[in-house]
């Protein structure tokens, strides 16, 4: 079977928004539901990336991955400074947002879309039974690369969290990434990559992100492009 390309022709995204939060840290709460209400913007491709620093204050984040730590890492050591907290958007793969700033976020989104290339390159992703097709168009400007990744994603996650800071309250995470796979490299021109399903597949994950970003995981930049779907 197979299934419509993810992106709609002329609906580009206009931003990836990457959450870092922690179900440790009561100042996320507020974060987690702007991001959900992102996640509703078919415009916006919204990720919740749950760091896991704060697991000493008294609660163990159930959903955190400590490769999503040192991505938040890498973003500060690129701007230089030390500019890591929660919870925090970065949008774009360039603006630092404090991640409960709903406005501060529409801003990002409208000064970073275009700005050295972010979200200028169409992403496309289609299933065809047990694989996952990507697709990047090709570059209008030469000598723009960058990496190839996709996620798995949980649309919607509750949590009840017993100890720490948020004790008794219960938090829906939404879209949250539970793996991230590097898929290829890109060059500039137009290419394609399949990804077998249960590359990503675990349980709770019922979609899939993809992106183009330049530079590499340890010195990220730009996000080129990206595209989102959901796999039931």
């Amino acid at each position: 079977m197979v299934f419509a390309a993810v992106t709609p022709a002329g609906a580009e995204p206009r931003a990836v928004v990457e959450l870092f939060t922690s179900q440790g840290c009561s100042s996320c709460p507020p974060a987690d539901k702007v991001l959900g209400d992102l996640s509703k913007d078919p415009s916006v491709i919204a990720l919740s990336l749950p760091i896991d620093y704060w697991d000493y204050l008294g609660w163990k984040d159930t959903l955190a991955d400590s490769r999503f730590s040192a991505r938040q890492k890498a973003y500060s050591h690129v701007r230089g400074d030390r500019g890591v907290y929660t919870p925090q958007a970065i949008v774009n793969g360039s603006a630092n947002v404090l991640g409960s700033d709903k406005a501060g976020i529409e801003t990002a989104v409208s000064r970073t879309k275009g700005v050295d290339g972010a979200m200028s390159v169409p992403v496309t992703m289609t299933r065809s039974g047990k694989q996952i097709n990507v697709s990047v168009a090709a570059s209008d400007t030469a000598g723009r690369s960058g990496e190839v990744w996709i996620c798995a994603v949980s649309k919607a996650v509750p949590i009840t969290i017993a100890k720490g800071e948020n004790r008794g309250h219960q938090i829906t995470y939404h879209n949250v990434v539970r793996n991230m796979l590097k898929v290829g490299d890109w060059n500039g021109s137009a290419n394609s990559w399949s990804v077998p399903i249960e590359n990503i597949a675990r349980d709770g994950v019922d979609a899939a992100a993809v992106y183009v970003q330049d530079g590499n995981r340890d010195k990220p930049g730009p996000m080129l492009g990206a595209a989102f779907t959901s796999l039931n």
